[in-house]
């Protein structure tokens, strides 16, 4: 028999490309996706074979998951789910309890099913926190100045945690978590992306963090990669962070999507932070702007070492990909790079390539000058 895959979280874009993805992939009997509300767009249907899809809307802070993967016979999880904005609400307890409640009812679910042999967690790089003492790159085993005090970091924290108990008491399972970046792509659709799409990105005075991201299609093959057997030479069980390499700098992110700035002084930037939640506006979020003042930098070594795989797409060439399906922006990028270059030509047309211009020659007669000429001096009566 082939894997029977169940896929959480397949009401979004990433859950629906992946089980879609699953479909195609040989040895895979069955896929079955959960989510809390049905999917916006029904999974694709691949071109040639295919496994069948079965979709089951239920809540997973509800038991019913358990008969799920009994009625399946379900060997393979991947679970998609935990999320920084919610399905249906936008109450950030119903978040929290949808993400930590959510993971420990299908930890127990799988923990009472014998035939479970692989779990996947989709986590984030922001388990690292972002903090001005923070090192300069997060490893895997690098501990955080700062644990998040709260938001989506935070039920990161928590999930993993609730992950390392299930596999000290399943040691029969293979158990990978990945730390993604910020998932960029033409449908992104998260907090940051809804960030990026402002007419004007406020920013903190006297900061530029550093930033990494993830391609969606590099995402998607590394799930694929996760969900199976390893490679020759290589282990897929374990924790990994996921981002491409490179970083870019905010302002660098400005310019290529043509956004002007406002540098704000942090105690007003946190006050349209609230504002913006609570008008429904962006979903600005106390561990964003803590990401967006310091930054934050993974490193991806152990992703391509022991995992085998090597993101397709580097930081810049994903956040460009991202950009190009954003509308136009008030000062255009290319209109942009014209104005920066003529500048930087009459800069250098003024001050040549070695320096200023230099002054009026001075008079021979004169004698060497060892400092500034003065007046001469009245003298007093």
């Amino acid at each position: 028999m082939g894997q029977v895959v169940l896929v959480t979280g397949v009401a979004r874009r990433l859950g629906a490309r992946f089980a879609a993805e699953l479909r195609r992939r040989p040895g895979v009997d069955l896929v079955v996706g959960v989510d809390v509300l049905p999917p916006r767009q029904p999974v694709e249907e691949p071109d040639g074979p295919a496994a069948p899809y079965r979709f089951h809307q239920l809540d997973l802070r509800r038991p019913a998951v358990a008969r799920v993967i009994a009625e399946h016979g379900v060997d393979t999880v991947v679970h998609l789910a935990v999320s920084a904005t919610g399905l249906g609400s936008t109450n950030r307890s119903a978040v929290k309890e949808s993400n930590v409640i959510g993971t420990m009812q299908l930890l127990g679910a799988c923990q009472k099913a014998p035939g479970v042999r692989r779990l996947v967690v989709k986590s984030t790089t922001g388990v690292y926190g972002s903090a001005p003492r923070d090192p300069a790159v997060f490893t895997e085993r690098t501990q955080p100045k700062n644990l998040p005090g709260g938001g989506f970091a935070k039920d990161a924290v928590e999930v993993e945690g609730y992950v390392r108990g299930f596999a000290r008491r399943r040691p029969d399972v293979a158990v990978t978590v990945l730390r993604f970046a910020n998932i960029v792509g033409p449908g992104a659709d998260t907090p940051l992306s809804a960030y990026f799409a402002l007419p004007v990105l406020p920013t903190v005075l006297g900061y530029d963090p550093r930033l990494q991201f993830v391609h969606e299609d590099d995402a998607l093959a590394v799930l694929s990669l996760a969900s199976g057997e390893p490679g020759p030479g290589a282990v897929n069980t374990g924790t990994f962070n996921v981002a491409g390499e490179g970083v870019l700098l905010l302002s660098q992110c400005a310019r290529r999507l043509g956004r002007p700035t406002l540098p704000l002084l942090l105690p007003a930037i946190g006050w349209m932070a609230g504002l913006a939640r609570q008008t429904r506006m962006v979903d600005f979020s106390p561990e964003q702007l803590r990401l967006l003042t310091h930054g934050r930098v993974v490193d991806t070594a152990r992703l391509r070492e022991t995992f085998g795989y090597r993101p397709a797409y580097t930081t810049p060439e994903a956040f460009a990909d991202f950009a190009a399906a954003q509308s136009a922006g008030l000062l255009p990028p290319a209109r942009l790079a014209a104005v920066t270059d003529g500048l930087a030509a009459l800069l250098g047309r003024d001050h040549g390539p070695a320096g200023p211009a230099p002054g009026p020659p001075a008079d021979p007669a004169a004698g060497p000058r060892s400092g500034p000429t003065r007046p001469p001096t009245r003298p007093r009566s």
